[in-house]
């Protein structure tokens, strides 16, 4: 593939991040990938490991002649982010952002972005519960969804050569408003993990009445349930307090459809059951023809080998 953009600053170093500058390395994509992370270890982390072209100690110097900058930090940070970078930001640069949130993030953000520069905010729908500079594998955006919620006025080219990078990392895109976004990664992201935080929360309980057995005996669901609960406390604490209207939108719904099932399981009621579980066992199948699943997860078992910044596509 040919260079999309020559020069890329990445704001964060952590596991999307660290996907990304693998990703446009290995398949061509950038001419230069320079980062910046908060911690000094972090950063010396990723000049050992050669992560990047270059990494910066401050995000000024990262972000000095980027065509692409990339925020990388958690949605409660983005708005600092933004405003210490926008002085050193190239006239005719893209800011995006890879946050779970998206009408919080452009509106902490969007104050910020100097004109002449173009912010089109995004979310990879990708990811693991690994996080850190070593975590990240060129591999991690294939066949997923990278959504972009471009504000009014986005420039059409500015959009499409986005777009462009997306797809070259493997990733298919569409675009959506920014509210709609909220509340879809409501139903399949966020609340989600908030239930799988509570259930390994009452595991954890149980296991001190039960001496470890929940551990011990762990059969596949709550073994899913703990590799959700396993992602980054801060992004999750994030997305909870940035997309509260939401997530208390669903949080009723799930409650409204549990109570139905309670009641069913008090009552008896074997049909409503097994109708309602075939409804769902549908929408799994979905996923899987939709290639939205693999056909052996590890369940956090191991880390997917970071693919070599020198292979190419």
């Amino acid at each position: 593939m040919s260079v999309i953009y020559d020069r890329v600053a990445l704001i964060g170093l952590g596991l999307i991040a660290g996907s990304m500058a693998h990703a446009m390395r290995a398949y061509g994509l950038a001419g230069h990938v320079a980062g910046y992370a908060r911690s000094a270890e972090t950063r010396d982390t990723a000049r050992r490991i050669n992560l990047c072209d270059s990494i910066h100690d401050s995000p000024a110097d990262a972000v000095a002649g980027a065509d692409l900058v990339v925020l990388a930090v958690p949605v409660s940070a983005m708005g600092a982010v933004a405003e210490q970078i926008a002085p050193y930001l190239k006239p005719g640069a893209t800011v995006t952002d890879v946050g779970s949130v998206k009408r919080s993030v452009i509106q902490a953000v969007a104050p910020h972005i100097p004109d002449g520069v173009h912010f089109i905010p995004g979310h990879p729908l990708a990811g693991t519960e690994h996080s850190g500079p070593l975590s990240g594998f060129a591999s991690l955006f294939q066949n997923r969804w990278w959504l972009l919620t471009p504000t009014p006025g986005t420039d059409p080219a500015a959009l499409d050569r986005l777009q462009r990078l997306i797809r070259g990392m493997g990733a298919n895109t569409e675009d959506m408003e920014a509210g709609h976004h909220d509340l879809v990664l409501a139903v399949t992201s966020h609340v989600p993990h908030l239930i799988a935080y509570t259930m390994v929360g009452v595991a954890d309980h149980l296991r001190r009445v039960t001496e470890s057995e929940v551990i011990k005996y762990s059969a596949a669901g709550f073994r899913d349930f703990t590799r959700i609960a396993a992602s980054d406390p801060t992004m999750w604490r994030d997305v909870f307090l940035e997309n509260t209207d939401a997530t208390l939108d669903i949080l009723g719904r799930f409650t409204e459809e549990l109570f139905v099932l309670q009641r069913a399981i008090r009552m008896g009621d074997g049909q409503h059951l097994h109708d309602y579980f075939t409804r769902t066992r549908a929408i799994r199948r979905g996923i899987i023809q939709a290639g939205q699943d693999t056909e052996a997860p590890d369940f956090g078992r191991s880390s997917p080998a970071p693919v070599s910044p020198s292979a190419k596509d």
